[in-house]
C-alpha cells in the first residue's frame, strides 16, 4: 500500500454539517433534494453528530477529533484513515464500517456496535516508551492512540488480524467469530470478553486479563498466554473437566421427582457441574434444583421451571431463558451477561400464607441481557450490574435496586 499524499483539510461549520446531514437523510428517505454525505478530507473536529444517520457516508481522511457522535449510525461508512481522537462514539453503530488506519486515540466506543467492521490496517493501542501510546498503521504516518475504550462493544465477526492492541480495553466486549490472527493483545483488558469461535491463531495474549472470558470454540493454535490472568475462563476443555457424569439422566430423574411430587424419580445436586454438553433442557420442571456455581452457558432453557432453585454463582451467559420461571430462585453473584430473559418470571414465590420468597439477584452480572417484558417485582437486585441491558416493558414494582449499576440501560421504569 502506498502512502497517502498530504491533503489540506477543509474546515466545516456546524451549520454546513447539519445541511449535509439533512440532505443525507432525504436520500435515505427517498425524498427530493437528497445527496450522499461526503466529508472526505474535511475538518469536523469538535462538532456535534450525535444521533445522526451517516450510514454509507464517505469520511475518508476526515478529522473527527473531539466530535460528539454518541448513538450515531455509521453502518457501511468509509472511515479509512479518519482521525477519531477523543471522539465520543458511545452506543454508535458502525456495522461493516471501514476503519482501516483510523486513529482512535482516546476515543470512547463503549457499547458501540462494530459488527463485521474492518480494523485490519489500524492499531488500537500500542505502548511507546516515550509517548505512552501511539498508533502504528501500514501506509501512513504513525499516530497516537492513547486510552481507546472498547468496553462492551460488539465486534462480532470483525476483522482485526495483525492488529496491535496492547493494553486496549476490551472488557465485556463481544468478539464472537472475530479474526484476530497474529493480533498483539499484550496486557489487554479482556475481562469477561466473549471470544467464542474467534480465530486467535498466533495471537500474543501475554499478560492479558482474561478472567471470565469465553473462548468456547476459539482457535488458539500458537497463542501466547504467558502471565495472563485466566481465572474463570470458559473453554471447550472445561466442559469435560468434571468427568462424564450422566447429567441428562440425573436431570430427567429430578424432573420426574418434581412432577410426581416425590413419588417417582429422585432429586439430584448439580453444584459446580458443567451442563453445556446437554445443549437443551427446554421446558424441564427443575423446581428447587441445587446448581450452585454450575455452568449453563449458551444452553437452551426456554420455559424451564426453576422456582426456588439454588443457583448462586451459576453461569447463564448467553443462555436462552425466555419465559423461564425463576420465582424465588437464589441467584446471588450469578452471571447472566447476554442472556435472553424475555418474559422471564423473576418475581416472588408464594411459600405460605402471607409469606413470599423473593428472587435474589444480589451482585449478579446481568450486562447486555434482554429482560423485555420480564417480571422483576420484589426481586433483589442490590449491587447487581445491569449495564446495557434492555428492560423495556419489564415490571420492577417494589424491586430492590440499591446501588445497582444501570449505565446504558434501556426501558427502566420504576412503578409505584
Amino acid at each position: 500500500m502506498s502512502a497517502l499524499p498530504a491533503t489540506t483539510h477543509r474546515r466545516l461549520t456546524q451549520t454546513e454539517v447539519d445541511i449535509i446531514c439533512t440532505k443525507h437523510d432525504r436520500l435515505w428517505a427517498a425524498r427530493p433534494g437528497g445527496a450522499r454525505a461526503v466529508f472526505s478530507w474535511c475538518d469536523l473536529s469538535g462538532l456535534n453528530l450525535s444521533g445522526r444517520n451517516l450510514s454509507d457516508a464517505d469520511l475518508t481522511g476526515a478529522i473527527l477529533s473531539d466530535c460528539r457522535m454518541k448513538g450515531a449510525r455509521l453502518d457501511h461508512a468509509t472511515l479509512y484513515c479518519a482521525d477519531l481522537q477523543h471522539a465520543d462514539l458511545t452506543e454508535a453503530s458502525l456495522k461493516r464500517a471501514d476503519l482501516r488506519g483510523a486513529c482512535l486515540r482516546g476515543a470512547d466506543l463503549t457499547g458501540a456496535d462494530l459488527f463485521e467492521a474492518d480494523l485490519r490496517e489500524g492499531s488500537v493501542a500500542a505502548a511507546d516508551s516515550k509517548m505512552g501510546y501511539r498508533m502504528i498503521e501500514s501506509g501512513r504516518k504513525e499516530t497516537e492512540a492513547h486510552g481507546v475504550i472498547l468496553a462492551g462493544a460488539n465486534l462480532e465477526r470483525s476483522r482485526l488480524s495483525g492488529v496491535i492492541a496492547i493494553k486496549a480495553d476490551f472488557s465485556d466486549a463481544v468478539l464472537k467469530d472475530a479474526k484476530l490472527v497474529r493480533a498483539n493483545l499484550k496486557q489487554a483488558n479482556m475481562n469477561g470478553c466473549n471470544l467464542a469461535g474467534a480465530d486467535l491463531s498466533g495471537a500474543d495474549l501475554a499478560g492479558a486479563d482474561l478472567r471470565d472470558a469465553i473462548l468456547v470454540g476459539a482457535v488458539t493454535q500458537s497463542c501466547q498466554f504467558d502471565g495472563a490472568q485466566m481465572e474463570g475462563m470458559l473453554t471447550d476443555k472445561s466442559a469435560h473437566s468434571g468427568g462424564i457424569l450422566p447429567y441428562a439422566e440425573m436431570l430427567m430423574a429430578h424432573a420426574q421427582w418434581c412432577e410426581s411430587q416425590g413419588a417417582q424419580g429422585r432429586p439430584s445436586s448439580f453444584d459446580g457441574a458443567d451442563l453445556r454438553l446437554l445443549s437443551s433442557i427446554r421446558g424441564y420442571n427443575l423446581t428447587a434444583l441445587s446448581a450452585k456455581g454450575a455452568v449453563f452457558y449458551a444452553l437452551d432453557m426456554e420455559g424451564v421451571q426453576l422456582q426456588g432453585a439454588q443457583l448462586e454463582g451459576a453461569d447463564f451467559r448467553s443462555a436462552n431463558l425466555k419465559r423461564a420461571d425463576l420465582r424465588g430462585a437464589r441467584m446471588a453473584r450469578a452471571k447472566l451477561n447476554g442472556a435472553d430473559l424475555r418474559e422471564a418470571q423473576l418475581g416472588p414465590l408464594i411459600i405460605g400464607k402471607d409469606r413470599l420468597l423473593p428472587c435474589d439477584l444480589t451482585r449478579a452480572m446481568i450486562k447486555g441481557a434482554d429482560l423485555r417484558g420480564a417480571d422483576l417485582r420484589r426481586a433483589i437486585l442490590a449491587h447487581a450490574d445491569l449495564t446495557r441491558s434492555d428492560l423495556t416493558g419489564a415490571l420492577v414494582r417494589d424491586t430492590d435496586l440499591t446501588d445497582v449499576e444501570a449505565r446504558g440501560v434501556k426501558g427502566l421504569e420504576i412503578q409505584i
